[in-house]
C-alpha cells in the first residue's frame, strides 16, 4: 500500500498541456519535483533512472509524450521510446522504490468501429504508431504491479502548447475559409479539466484520512469530456466562443469536409468516444460537458 502522506512528487513534463496545468493543482498534495523535457528525457534510459534515484518521490506523475501523431509514422523509434519504453522504465523505477504511478493515455488506442462510448475493458486496436506506442506504455505499467493510474483521454486543448484551440484562434484571422473534418467524433477534453479531475482523485488517495486504498482501484479510468462532437462542430464552437469574447479581429467561415478530403500520414479512428462511468462510481467525479469546458477555457484569454 503507498503511504498516505507522500512527502514528494516527481512531475515529468511539466511545461506541456497538461503538465503546466498539474504543477498547480497537485501543490496541495506534497511537495513536487518538477521536469520538462530538456532536463528529463524520457527516451534516455540512464538520465530517467539517475533522476528518479535522486529524488526518490513516492508518486511519479508522467504527464510527458511524443504527441506528432503524423510525424510518429516517419519516428517510430522515437515515439516508442517516450511513449511505450520510457513509461515502462519509469514503473520499473517506482516498482524499485515502492512508489505508485500516474500516467496519461488516448483514445488513439481503439480503431473507432464502435458505436457506443469505448470502456476500459474495451480491446485495444490501434490504427498508428502514435496509438501503438502509447498502448505500448499503458501494458507495461499494468503489468508492473505497482500502484498506478492510468487516465486515458482525447482531443486535449488548453491556452498552452500547440493543440487544435490555438491553432484555430490562429488561421480565424489569417484566412477566408478553413476546411475541417466533419466525420471524426469524440470528445474535446480541456487540459486544466484532466489536471484538476487528477488532483480530486489523488486526494482520495494519498490524503491524510483517506478511505480508498490505491492497491484497489488501480488500473485504467477514461477521463475526457461528457458529450461528444466532431472536429467541425468543434471549430464552430470555437468560432462562436472566439466572436463572442472578441478573440480574433475576424472569424473564417468553416468548411465541413470528409476525413477522405484531408489525408494524412497517420489514420485517426472514425470515432473515439469514452466512457467516464467508472472514473465516476469509483471517485465520484462529475465530468463537466465539452462545451462548458471549452466556455471556461476561453474567458480567461479575454
Amino acid at each position: 500500500m503507498v503511504s498516505p502522506t507522500p512527502q514528494k512528487i516527481l512531475l515529468i513534463g511539466k511545461d506541456g498541456q497538461v503538465g503546466w496545468q498539474l504543477h498547480r493543482t497537485l501543490a496541495p498534495l506534497g511537495q513536487i519535483a518538477a521536469y520538462d523535457h530538456s532536463a528529463l528525457d524520457l527516451s534516455k534510459p540512464d538520465q530517467v533512472r539517475a533522476i528518479v534515484r535522486e529524488v526518490r518521490p513516492t508518486l511519479i506523475v508522467n504527464a510527458a509524450a511524443y504527441t506528432a501523431v503524423d510525424q510518429a509514422e516517419e519516428e517510430r523509434d522515437q515515439a516508442m521510446a517516450i511513449n511505450g519504453h520510457g513509461p515502462a522504465l519509469l514503473a520499473q523505477e517506482a516498482k524499485r522504490l515502492g512508489a505508485a504511478l500516474v500516467h496519461y493515455s488516448t483514445d488513439y488506442v481503439f480503431d473507432g468501429k464502435k458505436e457506443a462510448p469505448y470502456t476500459e475493458d474495451d480491446p485495444p486496436q490501434p490504427l498508428n504508431v502514435y496509438g501503438q506506442s502509447k498502448l505500448v506504455g499503458d501494458q507495461a505499467i499494468m503489468a508492473a504491479g505497482i500502484p498506478h493510474l492510468i487516465f486515458r483521454t482525447s482531443w486535449v486543448y488548453g491556452i498552452r502548447g500547440n493543440n487544435f484551440l490555438r491553432t484555430l484562434l490562429k488561421l480565424f484571422s489569417e484566412r477566408e475559409e478553413i476546411q475541417i473534418v466533419d466525420d471524426q467524433v469524440g470528445a474535446p477534453t480541456w487540459s486544466r479539466m484532466i489536471a484538476e479531475a487528477t488532483a480530486q482523485v489523488l486526494t482520495q488517495l494519498i490524503a491524510p484520512h483517506t478511505t480508498l486504498d490505491f492497491d484497489e482501484v488501480s488500473g485504467l479510468y477514461n477521463l475526457t469530456a461528457a458529450g461528444q462532437t466532431t472536429w467541425y462542430e468543434f471549430a464552430c464552437a470555437i468560432a462562436e466562443q472566439a466572436a463572442t469574447q472578441h478573440l480574433t479581429p475576424k472569424v473564417a467561415a468553416i468548411k465541413p469536409i470528409p476525413s477522405s478530403k484531408y489525408p494524412t500520414p497517420a489514420v485517426r479512428p472514425a470515432y473515439g468516444v469514452l466512457s467516464h462511468k467508472k472514473l465516476q462510481e469509483t471517485f465520484g467525479l462529475f465530468i463537466p460537458d465539452w462545451q462548458d469546458q471549452l466556455a471556461r477555457c476561453i474567458a480567461p484569454l479575454t
